[in-house]
């Protein structure tokens, strides 16, 4: 059953967000947010011991108005909540409701991961990383169902993969959202099941967005968001979600350590919506992906000692090779952005798509400033 819409709540919500102070956490090193292992769902999810009845007042403390029924009355009921608040709470009630049928469990065989239903064809998309050894898949959704489910296709340069559950399987299709549209400071949501705790919400911001980050197996994501809703291992594969109960990313990395040693709380990564439908797109009908449909430069680059980004090496053949843009080059700005350092490039490039023409301005190594236009090229597939 469909929950009624909040898109005319936004405004209400994200004030009554802000009003109890989420904020955003800085960049700092990741790793793909692996599995929850049997261990770990096990533990998670074992019941509490049952706390033992009190029986007496405490000592010295004092009865709260109305708390303390006659003899025989009913309870009064919990209040509602009320202003802002309550507001906040019954809205984020009718989002949850509204996108938590859409968003499965995945048992491998081999540790618990979560997946985004895409299709009433019984489409899932998930992690490529989720997937990868898996030695069985097994679907179990929101209320209590499982599916035994197939691969359709997996693309570990975008650590997407494409799974399948019977055509009469009982799942709600999610709606996925413009994840260009996504900016600093928007509220959000992060769906699945971490630790194996099935059906989990955590709530944050995006904090980020253009971000690169390596998953250390030698692929490196690139046009991810960043958010502060908590990502844990079981998470991949779930659901980023904006106030309107839109899919707008998929979890993939978690923050592990800061690059100064300590923890890194609150620092996560999602695949952006654009990527995600456009590789499921090529997954469910041909199996490969063929097309990145991302802008590319064509140049490696790493920050400049006195700011800008230093262009190490030009692909032959490429965009930045064709505008005539040369190895020593430091840039200094991308179509029309200031570029202060090599991270800047990439998140230029994830709001730009394959044939935009752009202005790259550079200092040259005799000191020189060289302006010249590019026309994007598209992003080959693969690391």
């Amino acid at each position: 059953m469909r929950a009624p819409s909040v898109h005319g709540s936004r405004g209400s919500l994200g004030l009554a967000l802000a009003s109890i102070g989420i904020v955003a956490a800085l960049a700092a090193c990741s790793s793909p947010v692996r599995l929850a292992t049997p261990s770990e769902v096990k533990q998670a999810t074992a019941p509490s011991p049952t706390p033992a009845a009190i029986t007496a007042p405490i000592p010295g403390a004092s009865a709260a108005p109305g708390a303390s029924p006659a003899p025989g009355a009913s309870p009064a009921p919990a209040p509602a909540g009320s202003g802002a608040l309550g507001q906040l709470q019954n809205e984020l009630r009718l989002l949850i409701d509204k996108v938590l049928p859409s968003v499965v469990q995945i048992d491998t065989g081999n540790g618990l991961g979560s997946g985004v239903v895409m299709d009433a064809q019984g489409d899932i998309v998930t992690n490529a990383h989720v997937v990868e050894s898996a030695s069985s898949l097994t679907v179990t959704t929101s209320d209590g169902h499982t599916y035994s489910a197939t691969l359709v296709g997996s693309y570990a340069a975008n650590d997407l993969a494409v799974i399948k559950v019977s055509s009469d399987a009982s799942l709600k299709p999610a709606t996925f959202g413009d994840s260009a549209a996504a900016r600093v400071g928007d509220i959000v949501l992060a769906i699945g099941s971490p630790l194996g705790l099935t059906d989990s919400v955590s709530e944050g911001i995006i904090s980020g967005t253009g971000r690169e980050q390596p998953e250390g197996n030698g692929i490196t994501l690139r046009g991810l968001i960043q958010t502060t809703a908590s990502i844990n291992p079981g998470n991949s594969g779930g659901a980023l979600v904006d106030i309107s109960g839109q899919v707008i990313g998929i979890p993939t990395l978690g923050a592990s350590a800061s690059p100064r040693g300590g923890a890194a709380a609150s620092i996560g990564f999602a695949i952006p919506s654009s990527q995600v439908l456009s590789v499921t797109k090529q997954l469910t009908t041909g199996g490969t992906v063929t097309q990145t449909n991302q802008a590319y430069l064509g140049v490696v680059v790493s920050a400049a000692s006195n700011g800008g980004a230093l262009v190490g090496s030009v692909a032959a053949g490429g965009p930045a090779d064709a505008a005539g843009v040369k190895a020593g080059w430091i840039v200094h700005s991308l179509g029309g952005h200031a570029v202060a350092d090599s991270s800047s490039v990439s998140q230029i490039l994830s709001g730009l798509k394959p044939g935009d023409k752009i202005q790259l301005t550079a200092q040259l190594p005799d000191g020189s400033s060289r302006t010249v236009t590019v026309t994007l090229g598209q992003r080959p597939p693969g690391p």
